[in-house]
């Protein structure tokens, strides 16, 4: 019974630490996405901005774009709310070496 409860500990744990790895990676490739981002749009403000002659508009321009953006993603939220839960499941729920070993 020991033994079986040991491997329950470590099965956890490795999926756990699976999860945990997965969450730091696509942290920092948000943050690097971020600041990517935010010097594009800072570029393309002052783009728009030449253009229309307008600082104003030109980055209002670019507020309309986030804004648009930002109503698909609200509009996507369930799909990629199961997308992520999906991709979670998958990491928890993943056949691993020891649990061949079990039959």
């Amino acid at each position: 019974m020991r033994d079986r409860i040991w491997l329950l500990k470590l099965q956890g744990g490795e999926k756990t630490a699976r999860l945990v790895a997965l969450l730091m990676v696509l942290l920092l490739i948000g943050v690097l996405t971020g600041f990517i981002l935010l010097f594009l749009s800072v570029m393309a403000g002052y783009y728009f901005a030449g253009v229309t002659g307008s600082i104003y508009a030109g980055f209002g321009i670019l507020a309309g774009v986030y804004l648009v953006l930002l109503i698909l993603l609200l509009l996507s939220r369930k799909w990629l709310g199961k997308q992520v839960m999906n991709i979670v499941i998958r990491i928890l729920f993943a056949k691993n070496d020891l649990d061949d070993e079990e039959d």
